[in-house]
């Protein structure tokens, strides 16, 4: 009973964070493989699962919102959803310890650049108009620019478990996307990155013995991102954040010293 309170407790808060901020998705493997002791497989499937659920979830709510350029978002999709065999079948390859290497030094880069990065700050308009302004932007990111954007990224992702939100949205705001639209495209192509890496990875495990985890993850990561998306304008997420990032960094330098 205490596993399946801490998973439903992760997965609450986890899912929040990824539906406000569409960071913090590269806890849970963390959590899994690094705190609960799971084989990194077991981990990366339990993970891309409730990834799959945030993805679908959280790109609606942004959709509805007028914050996700479908467009772009599924131009970067196609690279992505090659990316991400391309990386589960690395990760197969690759020995259990150095994938959880992996996944470590990715988490430590990615809490670094969530916490030296600094938005740019979105002149108050209608989310029309900024939406407007979106399309227009991202019209001048090329089509072969966004398909090995995707193609790379979801790699690295499917790789280490780190998500996709994680590495997409900063690098999306720095190519000019704004905050809001690159937090939903980012949650749009997770679903992509989510899709090959939960059939890979569950081939590789018994997801009888995952069956209920697998159920209160996905249930309790959906309530979360479901929650957190919604109240986009409510909560300021730069505080978050920064206490992600903080907790990500600490988190990833104890683990790469202590193996």
């Amino acid at each position: 009973m205490l596993t399946y309170l801490i998973v439903i407790i992760a997965n609450l808060l986890i899912g929040g964070m990824i539906g406000l901020t569409g960071i913090a998705g590269f806890l849970l493997p963390m959590l899994y493989s690094g705190f609960m002791g799971m084989p990194a497989v077991q981990a990366l499937a339990l993970s891309f699962f409730a990834f799959l659920i945030s993805g679908i979830l959280g790109s609606w709510n942004y959709y509805k919102a007028k914050n996700l350029d479908l467009k772009l978002a599924v131009f970067i999709s196609v690279g992505s959803l090659i990316g991400a065999v391309i990386g589960v079948r690395l990760n197969l390859l690759i020995d259990e310890a150095i994938v959880k290497r992996i996944l470590y030094t990715v988490v430590l880069l990615s809490g670094l650049s969530i916490l030296l990065r600094k938005d740019k700050k979105e002149t108050p308009e209608t989310d029309v108009s900024a939406d407007s302004r979106a399309q227009t932007k991202n019209r001048q990111i090329p089509l072969p620019v966004c398909i090995l954007f995707g193609l790379i990224t979801a790699a690295v992702c499917a790789l280490s478990g780190a998500g996709g939100p994680i590495l997409v949205m900063p690098l999306l705001v720095v190519m000019g996307v704004p905050v809001k639209t690159a937090v939903g495209v980012a949650l749009f192509d997770s679903i992509f990155i989510a899709i090959p890496s939960c059939i890979g990875y569950t081939m590789q495990c018994d997801i009888l013995s995952i069956g209920g985890l697998l159920a209160v993850s996905m249930i309790s990561h959906g309530i979360g991102v479901w929650f957190g998306s919604h109240n986009t304008s409510f909560l300021k997420p730069e505080l978050l954040k920064k206490g992600v990032a903080v907790f990500s960094i600490l988190i990833a330098v104890v683990k790469l010293i202590t193996g």
